[in-house]
């Protein structure tokens, strides 16, 4: 096996770790000043200048298809570079991105949402978790009834991503409650000034998502997404549309903390001689770079599967993200624990890594579901341990 990336993979990879050195990673101080003061770390104005600096060497729409004017990148370079983005704790991605499934928009809504999206004229979020339906989507209470031609929907949403900035929200709500998730849920474009609003949920972390309420909103038929009854299909089409890219983030922030770990032991001195001499700091560093190193390889196998043309790949995307997110845990608590109370004050950036990372095992399909998935394609005989690449 060839594992090595080609002359223009490497390329890529080099000047996306070049941008984020040189025009992220110099944001980092003052991202950390603002957030302490309860401020947005960037401004949308400034991740926009920062996206245009992106743009003018061609970085715009990763993961967009290239009809579109995207890259079109596979999800292994996807993937590689995450990863890259993630050595800054810094919330910045690459413009020209929408939703996957707003490519599933008719002709009308692609002028209306996709395009606008793609530009950043518009900002959308993904509006399915509930109170009651978190990793259970099949539990929504949202519902929207027909009136005439509109539809009408009321019901609440819960930690969605994005929430408080977007102007139009791709809601899901339940329009057939007898046929339950397989047919009886609708996937509805809800533009902000149909009347619904959105509420900051205060987290540990830097996160900040929104509740989002609708009370009587109005949408028109012509704003459903695909297909009535069609909105389950939509929404696990979402889901599973790169759950590698989450573990592939933090790959690279374990990849900056252990090597700032390594600098500190290296640096601090305790009874006369480098805490680097001392087997408990070798064993945990030690231990760590095992654990990146195959987290890496989880994360490049399950992007490569997502590649392979009819090739299912969730079960490894959620082995990829179970693991990534119990690893990177364990990794930023070492780290913490090696730079001692410094670690754990705000003067450096771990303790605010070591409070995003555990979201990592919550989020888009907490631990317990991804051990829930794994063991069923094994129990069931949908994936085997016996080491196939398939």
């Amino acid at each position: 096996m060839d594992f090595s990336l080609s002359e223009e993979e490497a390329q890529v990879r080099d000047w996306v770790r070049t941008f984020v050195r040189k025009e992220v990673m110099p944001l980092e101080q003052e991202v950390l000043r603002r957030e302490r003061a309860h401020q947005p770390g960037l401004t949308h104005d400034e991740l926009v200048e920062l996206q245009d600096k992106a743009k003018q060497s061609g970085f715009w729409g990763v993961q967009t298809p290239e009809e579109y004017g995207g890259m079109g990148l596979s999800a292994v370079m996807s993937a590689l570079l995450e990863a890259e983005l993630g050595r800054s704790f810094v919330q910045f991605r690459f413009g020209g991105y929408a939703d996957n499934i707003l490519y599933h928009a008719n002709d009308e809504q692609k002028q209306r949402y996709l395009l606008p999206t793609l530009s950043g004229e518009r900002r959308s979020c993904f509006a399915i978790t509930e109170p009651g339906a978190g990793s259970d989507a099949r539990n929504i209470r949202t519902a929207a009834r027909q009136d005439g031609t509109d539809w009408v929907i009321n019901g609440e949403k819960t930690f969605i991503t994005g929430g408080n900035e977007a102007d139009f929200a791709m809601v899901f709500a339940v329009t057939d409650k007898e046929k339950g998730a397989n047919g009886g849920v609708t996937c509805f474009l809800v533009d902000r000034d149909m009347g619904w609003r959105s509420e900051h949920i205060d987290t540990m972390g830097e996160w900040g998502p929104a509740a989002l309420v609708f009370e009587d909103v109005r949408v028109p038929r012509e704003n459903v997404l695909g297909e009535v009854g069609g909105g389950f299909a939509l929404a696990m089409k979402w889901i599973g549309r790169g759950r590698y890219m989450l573990p592939a983030r933090a790959l690279g922030a374990c990849e900056r903390l252990v090597e700032m770990a390594i600098e500190q032991a290296n640096n601090r001195v305790t009874f006369g001689e480098p805490i680097a001499n001392r087997q408990a700091i070798q064993w945990m560093l030690a231990d760590s770079a095992v654990e990146i190193e195959a987290l890496r390889w989880l994360v490049l196998h399950a992007a490569w599967l997502v590649d392979q043309p009819g090739v299912d790949s969730r079960h490894h995307q959620s082995i990829a993200k179970l693991y990534g997110g119990v690893k990177a845990n364990e990794i930023v608590d070492r780290v913490l624990q090696i730079h001692g109370g410094m670690g754990y004050t705000r003067e450096l950036p771990v303790e605010r890594w070591y409070r995003e990372l555990r979201l990592l095992r919550i989020y888009e399909g907490t631990d317990e579901i991804q051990r829930r998935t794994i063991a069923r394609n094994l129990l069931k005989g949908h994936a085997s341990v016996s080491g196939t690449l398939g």
